[in-house]
């Protein structure tokens, strides 16, 4: 059954979504977009469901399928130059989170000029940011980052050597299409890694500092969803139940982080700038580990979530079920094959001194509900590697 949600955009939901495309294009009054995506996308056939329909709608279209796995301004410039060359009026992005943040950035260019840099959300770059962008359409084919209902891209930058957040209501898509029939083909592991994003993000709001219970009751939520329909999803991958029950999982966790998120993104981006390693993947690795960091200042939003985790909590005390939350998390990763430890991800010692100062400059930490030094972001690595 197809949903048509109001919040945070408009979001096009369940099993045929796609067939609602060219209709949504049309209705923003787009009439020759530019669809971005990765060459893995590409290569497996999904760029044919966007570019098929547009063309049997009468609608020209221009395609850019070179976003990279962590997106750089080579995932950016190169499209914002095609757009302007092949007179695109709006942006169709199509894939995972990096294909649909790579996107906003290419929007954003499209009409701002200043550099990528200048509008960095932790000097209040998003202040730069006006309504005049080109109009954009998401289609997430992971239930992994929710980018196609949140307000933010995250690039590198040479400028500032780390993962840089931009964060505008701005940038926010004009319509998401949510179809789990996208997720069919996604391999074992990535369904599990970007499954683990979607898991990270709901949890880490629920305990991000902060009052907001409308996110709180998201985040919640987000964690039942993901425990309940990742197992199955990793070992059934056409498993509709499964996978629809992730993408609105992936969905509610871009909504709760608007609250703010933690510790384990701000470890988890120097990772995949410095290590090369997917965003998912690190967070399932380093969640459990700051989850029990945290487990002093938040041990009963903790009981909470094991709640949401399926333990069974009757009859014990607050500090067992944060510690059986932290452990139902552990479970969860290994049941669905990721691996223990950063070694066993190909992250090397050397890289953690490298890693440790970009890990405090990195804006997220600042709303996790423990304040971490230097040396608890070192130690945090440590027990993860």
């Amino acid at each position: 059954m197809i949903s048509i949600w109001s919040f945070p955009n408009r979001i096009i939901f369940g099993a045929g979504a796609m067939g609602q495309l060219a209709e949504s294009v049309k209705g923003l009054g787009i009439s020759r977009p530019l669809v971005v995506t990765d060459p893995g996308v590409a290569a497996c056939g999904l760029l044919d469901h966007v570019t098929g329909p547009l063309k049997a709608a009468g609608l020209g279209c221009a395609v850019f399928d070179r976003v990279e796995g962590n997106p750089t301004e080579a995932s950016v410039y190169p499209g914002v130059e095609i757009y302007r060359r092949e007179h695109c009026d709006g942006i169709v992005a199509l894939g995972g989170g990096s294909a649909i943040d790579a996107a906003k950035a290419i929007r954003l260019k499209a009409t701002h000029e200043l550099p990528l840099e200048d509008y960095d959300d932790l000097k209040n770059g998003g202040d730069l940011i006006t309504p005049n962008v080109p109009p954009l359409v998401a289609i997430p084919t992971t239930a992994g980052t929710g980018s196609e209902v949140g307000r933010s891209t995250v690039i590198t930058l040479k400028a500032t050597g780390r993962k840089t957040v931009i964060f505008s209501p701005h940038l926010l898509p004009n319509a998401a299409i949510a179809d789990p029939e996208l997720t069919f083909g996604l391999p074992p592991h990535l369904t599990a890694a970007t499954g683990m994003d979607a898991m990270t993000h709901n949890l880490e709001a629920y305990l991000a500092l902060g009052y907001h219970p409308m996110c709180d009751a998201i985040g919640l939520k987000g964690v039942e969803l993901v425990h309940r329909n990742l197992p199955m999803a990793v070992r059934d991958g056409k498993n509709l139940e499964a996978r629809t029950g992730m993408m609105a999982a992936a969905l509610m966790g871009a909504v709760a982080f608007q609250k703010g998120l933690g510790t384990v993104h701000s470890l988890a981006h120097p990772l995949s700038t410095v290590a090369g390693m997917h965003h998912g993947l690190t967070n399932a690795i380093l969640l459990p580990h700051v989850m029990r960091f945290n487990l002093p200042a938040v041990q009963e939003r903790l009981a909470d979530l094991a709640v949401a985790l399926g333990v069974d909590t009757h009859g014990m005390t607050r500090e067992a079920a944060a510690q059986a939350a932290i452990a139902e998390i552990e479970k969860l990763n290994a049941e669905i094959g990721i691996p223990p430890r950063l070694r066993d991800a190909g992250v090397r010692e050397e890289m953690i001194p490298i890693m440790v100062p970009l890990a405090m400059e990195d804006g997220c930490r600042l709303l996790n509900p423990r304040p971490t030094s230097r040396e608890d972001m070192e130690m945090l690595y440590r027990q993860a590697f």
